[in-house]
């Protein structure tokens, strides 16, 4: 009886998948955020557009997941991600047809969000482990590291923007005020101050690197304001996206100027300045599975890749400028006026699934040998 439901329950996820993935996210500008999160925040609103739209972005991703190589879905941590996503698209859709005007029926959605929150705490982590999972167990293949490395992007640009929601709705909705942050609007911060942000993630960088390495850089800080002479800068943005971009810059062993990172610490090898943004590339030991003596996220190589998608999760970027044997500047770029600051969300479509299922022919320009050919080997014509 209880595989007999479990079938069932698995059919009717995948046709709700079906359908949902037909339709594409609606990305949101900062300035809908704080529109919607201002003193008029209505919690009936947000109900009515988190349960049209979560299915809508989880779908959308869900589908794209089954295009990875079958013996990456048959890891066991990538099947717990997926068993996290489908579970929480069915909590969603239980309040597909419920009576927005019924307080208890909004009551228990915000409840419901929290779950999905936390259940998702450590997705970034786990989809981790099953790609190290898939390399040991397989190898590495050119083609499929392009595809995972392409999938992960959108999967993890797609994981910031749904907890986005969640975070903006269990914040303005769960009954529950930051008194250290009491002008926020969510985790969204009107007047966001820079150096701050940069100072506290400068301090928490410095004790894990005082904690793992025995020794930090020290903080050089400048602040121009062009606009306002001599005030401190500030902008419509989310603190904890700032915080991490700097977080993960500063575990580089950098020195924070404004948005500018720089350093002298002797730059970074031309021949590695691309993997610099690969996932699972990393100057740090691989992690252990148990993970209770290494730095957060330390080895698995994502702290520059997801930086830079949360800087360009509002349409920013973040890039980096390297010249051997002298240092490596960092500029973190970040939109201005809210309207303009506006979701970048994956969609999936035939663009998508053709990424996937393109043979990818051979490059149409020579690559160099690793060493000069011994030409005394071939025979003259």
């Amino acid at each position: 009886m209880r595989i007999l439901r479990f079938l069932r329950s698995s059919v009717s996820i995948g046709k709700d998948i079906d359908y949902y993935s037909k339709f594409s996210p609606s990305p949101l500008s900062m300035k809908q955020f704080l529109d919607f999160g201002s003193e008029n925040a209505c919690v009936k609103t947000s109900f009515n557009f988190l349960r049209q739209e979560l299915p809508v972005r989880l779908a959308n991703i869900m589908k794209e997941i089954n295009l990875l190589p079958d013996n990456l879905l048959r890891t066991p941590s990538v099947r717990l991600v997926q068993s996290w996503y489908m579970q929480s698209l069915q909590e969603i859709l239980e309040f597909k047809d419920k009576n927005a005007d019924d307080e208890k029926v909004t009551y228990d959605f915000t409840d419901a969000v929290i779950n999905i929150r936390n259940r998702h705490n450590d997705v970034i982590p786990t989809m981790a482990q099953g790609v190290v999972e898939y390399k040991e167990a397989y190898g590495t293949d050119p083609i499929v590291s392009q595809n995972v490395q392409y999938f992960l992007d959108r999967f993890y640009m797609s994981r910031i923007s749904i907890r986005m929601l969640l975070n903006q709705h269990t914040l303005l909705f769960g009954g529950k005020v930051n008194p250290a942050h009491p002008k926020q609007i969510g985790s969204i911060d009107p007047h966001c101050r820079v150096s701050e942000v940069i100072r506290d993630a400068y301090e928490n960088a410095r004790n894990l690197c005082d904690r793992y390495y025995m020794n930090s850089p020290e903080l050089v800080l400048e602040e121009f304001n062009a606009k306002e002479k001599g005030k401190p800068v500030t902008m419509v943005y989310v603190p904890s996206h700032l915080y991490h971009m700097v977080f993960e810059l500063y575990k580089v062993n950098v020195q924070i100027n404004s948005c500018t990172v720089s350093d002298r610490g002797g730059g970074v090898p031309l021949r590695k300045i691309d993997r610099l943004f690969t996932y699972t590339y990393s100057t740090a030991p691989r992690p252990s599975i148990d993970g209770s003596r290494a730095a957060p996220l330390a080895g698995y190589g994502y702290g520059l890749p997801i930086s830079r998608l949360y800087a360009r999760y509002f349409q920013g970027d973040l890039k980096l400028y390297s010249m051997e044997g002298y240092g490596t500047d960092a500029v973190i770029y970040i939109r201005a006026l809210s309207t303009e600051s506006i979701e970048r969300l994956p969609v999936y479509n035939k663009s998508a699934w053709k990424h996937y299922n393109t043979i990818h022919e051979a490059d149409d320009w020579c690559v160099p040998s690793k060493e000069p050919k011994d030409m005394t080997t071939f025979r003259s014509l």
